[in-house]
């Protein structure tokens, strides 16, 4: 995890968003432990409350769980709930955006760039009906 922190959102909402990564990464798997709070607390130099609450938010949203005297765990389909809950906000908040910007600026699909070809890949596995109604990507030749 990158050991920088943003002034725009609390530091308990970065950890939380970076422990997401690494599940939607692969780092972390259903079943996984998190590191102890003691251990992120120490890591990052930041208070264990904040730590904690970065994983009680997890906690809140069903993506972990806490074992008694164990630790907290990764729940099983974690990924599935948090691909569905990042891909909604992504759609909602950030396409707007990005696609304001694309109008303001006056470019058309083709001066776009091109699809990246790991992500081509990953969603010709995993195909998505496409709700902002935009032009979908061009495929590679």
């Amino acid at each position: 995890m990158d050991r920088e922190w943003n002034d725009n959102q609390p530091i308990y909402r970065q950890l939380r968003d970076r422990v997401a990564a690494m599940l939607l990464d692969a780092v972390l798997k259903e079943g996984d432990p998190l590191p102890s709070v003691r251990t992120v607390a120490a890591e990052y130099r930041v208070n264990p409350l904040t730590v904690l609450k970065a994983y009680q938010e997890l906690v809140d949203e069903g993506l972990v769980e806490t074992r008694r005297g164990r630790g907290m765990y990764i729940n099983s389909g974690a990924l599935a709930m948090l691909l569905q809950a990042e891909r909604k906000r992504f759609l909602t908040e950030e396409w707007p955006r990005i696609c304001a910007t694309i109008r303001r600026l006056g470019l058309t699909p083709a001066e776009l760039p091109d699809y990246p070809a790991d992500a081509a890949a990953t969603s010709a596995a995993n195909p998505q009906p496409d709700p902002a109604n935009t032009t979908p990507p061009q495929e590679e030749r």
